[in-house]
């Protein structure tokens, strides 16, 4: 006689997937149109380490998640992207995301161009939640390529219109929006060849100038301690230049020598430090910068 279950077992209770099973699973429908969506948001969610190579390596799922950005692109303009929509792609980018902050799939990531998809939607204008959304996302996807400090990042986004993007939204974006552009400029400025990208032209430097400056600014009317941290250290980078430290000499804002921000940097000892050792590289006879980059020599002038 065959044996009979248990009543005390549930059948179903047996065959439940396990948590990567689940995660095979939805990959698998992010390359089907009717299930993507479902997909889309389950993924989003996990954080798992070995994500990104199974998603970079898995047959049509970057080609899906890429259809997802472009098929938003009509919406850009006229602006008529939806609250959905926009949630909707954003889950796709935080899949991207995924890609490209891990070691095993950032050099294909890069070498594919993935991030120039991205630039359309921080090329947007419109104030509204669902476009401030999509260009925090991507500004993230960007953000999560330079916190690594890997040289191929900064080579790859120096060939590319991420400096006057990030500029522009420093320059009108939303607080976050501005913090996390003002971050991607820092760390490309930390780089060496950043720094002498920046520095290499006049119009270059003077527009990055320019665009700090107006920051500053804007932080003494509306302070935000996190936002003023980047800036400040974006200006201390360009203080190793040699040219750029002689124009920071003459434009650089008052409200960062005259004790504006005391207040808002009080509990922020390295930011602290940090304006303090700009103002003394900026004072008349301060030493010069050491270690200046080879590729600087023979350089024009900052200066008109």
């Amino acid at each position: 006689m065959s044996a009979q279950p248990s009543p005390c077992m549930n059948p179903q209770q047996q065959q439940q997937p396990t948590e990567q099973e689940k995660v095979y699973q939805w990959i698998n429908e992010l390359t089907h149109p009717d299930t993507r969506e479902t997909a889309l948001l389950e993924l989003s969610k996990k954080r798992e380490t070995d994500l990104a190579p199974m998603l970079w390596n898995s047959f049509g799922t970057t080609c899906a998640l890429l259809q997802e950005i472009v098929n938003i692109y009509p919406s850009i303009t006229p602006p008529t992207l939806t609250a959905h929509q926009s949630n909707r792609v954003c889950n796709a980018l935080a899949l991207l995301q995924c890609v490209a902050s891990h070691p095993e799939t950032r050099t294909a990531f890069l070498q594919a161009q993935i991030p120039l998809y991205l630039y359309p939607f921080l090329s947007t204008i419109s104030k509204t939640r669902p476009f401030e959304y999509l260009r925090l996302t991507s500004l993230g996807v960007i953000g999560a390529l330079v916190k690594t400090d890997e040289q191929e990042v900064i080579t790859f986004l120096l060939t590319t219109e991420i400096v006057p993007l990030c500029l522009t939204i420093m320059d009108s974006g939303s607080e976050l929006s501005k913090t996390v552009a003002t971050f991607i400029i820092q760390k490309i400025l930390l780089d060496e060849s950043g720094l002498s990208y920046i520095c290499q032209t006049y119009e270059r430097f003077s527009h990055v100038a320019i665009t700090l400056g107006k920051m500053v600014i804007q932080l003494s009317k509306d302070p935000c301690a996190r936002l003023l941290k980047h800036v400040v250290r974006c200006y201390l980078r360009l203080s190793d230049n040699t040219r750029a430290r002689k124009a920071l000499g003459q434009c650089l804002p008052d409200q960062l020598r005259d004790g504006t921000f005391t207040q808002c940097l009080q509990d922020d000892k390295s930011t602290k430090q940090w304006l303090q050792m700009l103002i003394k590289n900026l004072e008349p006879g301060a030493p010069q910068p050491l270690g200046a980059d080879p590729r600087q020599i023979g350089m024009s002038p900052l200066g008109p």
